[in-house]
């Protein structure tokens, strides 16, 4: 199978860090050649970049998660500024993320959600970096304020679960939809009615790992060496091999993080 790039995960988390090495060298073997690790917190970005930079094949993409909104600070916006343009000159900072609106939660402060995000949006621009995006019941209100910002760069709506109109929504906006283990569970019906009517070129792959594992690892920790399973039950959704996903969600990775793909060839 074509290298396989795993767009959004979380392999920094401490209850990762006895078995990483082991990890990393079976997701190597696998063919999984480049991850990219997402931050939450202004806390957490130390571990981040320091996992990034002690591993090859790892890139950081560091930012203010909404669902931790409560830990967040408005100081917190001008200290991720700090940290990415101290930073700016190293390719693997290759994204501001995980960031967006949630609305799942309980009595979720929508207007403090915005404005966090908006800023994260601003100073994307202001680097030149793609945007990973964290979405639930909020698509409405995240492609209202995108469409106002128009990020040059885009990025990536990373597990995406919404409507075949909200997908076109973000692909007008020159966004990729990230897919991991939830469209591989039989219960999510909607969502593999919805993949089909979609551009391939649309695609990249993730794990979210330790979260949201696949239905072929129910009882077990998500983890970056399952994205060639979750390939290959993905691929089968636009009838297509699972070489013919990997090569092109490869390519269409590529293309958000501004990489030469032809390393992949």
């Amino acid at each position: 199978m074509s290298p396989l790039i795993d767009t959004h995960n979380h392999l920094d988390y401490p209850g990762f860090d006895a078995e990483r090495p082991a990890l990393l060298a079976e997701c190597a073997r696998l063919g999984v050649v480049r991850q990219v690790l997402i931050g939450v917190e202004r806390e957490q970005w130390p571990q981040l970049w320091r996992v990034t930079t002690e591993n090859p094949g790892l890139y950081a993409a560091p930012g203010l998660h909404p669902l931790y909104l409560s830990r967040h600070q408005e100081a917190d916006i001008e200290a991720l500024r700090a940290f990415c343009l101290d930073l700016r000159d190293d390719r693997r900072l290759c994204a501001i993320g995980e960031i967006g609106l949630d609305y799942f939660i309980e009595a979720p402060d929508k207007a403090r959600q915005a404005w966090f995000f908006e800023q994260q949006v601003h100073l994307a621009m202001e680097l030149e970096l793609p945007v990973l995006l964290h979405v639930r019941r909020a698509h409405a209100d995240v492609v209202k304020i995108l469409k106002r910002l128009k990020p040059p760069r885009a990025g990536i709506a990373h597990a995406f679960s919404g409507s075949y109109e909200e997908a076109r929504e973000y692909l007008r906006l020159g966004f990729k939809l990230g897919l991991g283990g939830a469209p591989t569970w039989p219960q999510a019906k909607r969502l593999q009615r919805v993949l089909p009517q979609l551009p391939l070129d649309s695609i990249v792959l993730e794990t979210d790992a330790p979260d949201m594992p696949p239905v072929m690892h129910p009882d077990r920790r998500n983890s970056p060496t399952h994205l060639p399973a979750i390939c290959a039950a993905l691929a089968p959704l636009w009838d297509v091999p699972a070489e013919t996903l990997a090569a092109t969600t490869t390519r269409n990775a590529c293309a958000v993080f501004g990489w030469d793909d032809s390393h992949f060839a």
